[in-house]
């Protein structure tokens, strides 16, 4: 498989335009949606993936995202493809490789205490896009009752100013409220988080269809 070819095939300029605007800084966009990323990604995993990432590119931001969804589409046993994660994330350069990456390690359902402790280091880590693949992490597969308060408290100790970390700190806190609204607001009485961090994350809980009117007026008055 040609994956240059079939990347440039299927590349759109409209939607090149639109990534581009999403993306600001990130070049060699060449606008191929992300569906049809995954049908690619999907096809390389079925055939020779260990030579195909071994050799891969990433001359351009689809190649890179490509080789994250086969890591993530790839059977494999935790121990075999856990080393193709590692050695994956320094790739990560932006919110959108970042977040479909972590969306796709499916694995993680099968393996939930092995990559919870995989996660860890890069929840202390001091890189943008290290700790943010960590707290998506969290966001994804770690949104249940037994690991729901140590997560928030993982949240809570992470020191980074970058926009893209708190950012997906305030947007994986708001969802751990529409799910677990007692124990998040328990959190959020009680908490060190930063106050753009802190506001953001009430923000985006108002802007949640889930959560009733009565309830959304209530979190706005505890905006610091």
């Amino acid at each position: 498989m040609n994956v240059k070819e079939i990347l440039s095939s299927q590349a759109e300029l409209e939607y090149q335009q639109f990534m581009a605007k999403l993306l600001p800084g990130i070049p060699n966009i060449l606008g191929v949606r992300l569906p049809k990323l995954r049908v690619i990604a999907k096809q390389l995993a079925k055939e020779d993936w260990k030579d195909y990432l071994e050799h891969a590119t990433q001359d351009t931001f689809e190649e890179v995202m490509l080789q994250g969804m086969v890591i993530g589409y790839v059977k494999a046993d935790f121990e075999e493809i856990i080393s193709y994660i590692a050695n994956f994330i320094p790739k990560i350069n932006n919110w959108s490789v970042c977040d479909s990456f972590c969306n796709t390690l499916k694995i993680t359902n099968r393996y939930p205490k092995e990559m919870w402790s995989f996660i860890q280091p890069y929840l202390k880590d001091s890189k943008e896009y290290h700790i943010r693949f960590g707290v998506v992490m969290l966001l994804n597969y770690y949104r249940k009752e037994e690991y729901v308060k140590e997560a928030l408290k993982r949240m809570d100790e992470i020191e980074s100013d970058a926009y893209y970390v708190r950012m997906g700190i305030a947007w994986a806190i708001s969802m751990y409220y529409v799910s677990f609204p007692i124990e998040t607001m328990s959190f959020l009485k009680n908490n060190h988080l930063d106050d753009f961090t802190y506001n953001k994350t009430l923000q985006k809980i108002t802007e949640s269809l889930k959560i009733d009117k009565e309830t959304k007026e209530m979190i706005k008055t505890m905006k610091r």
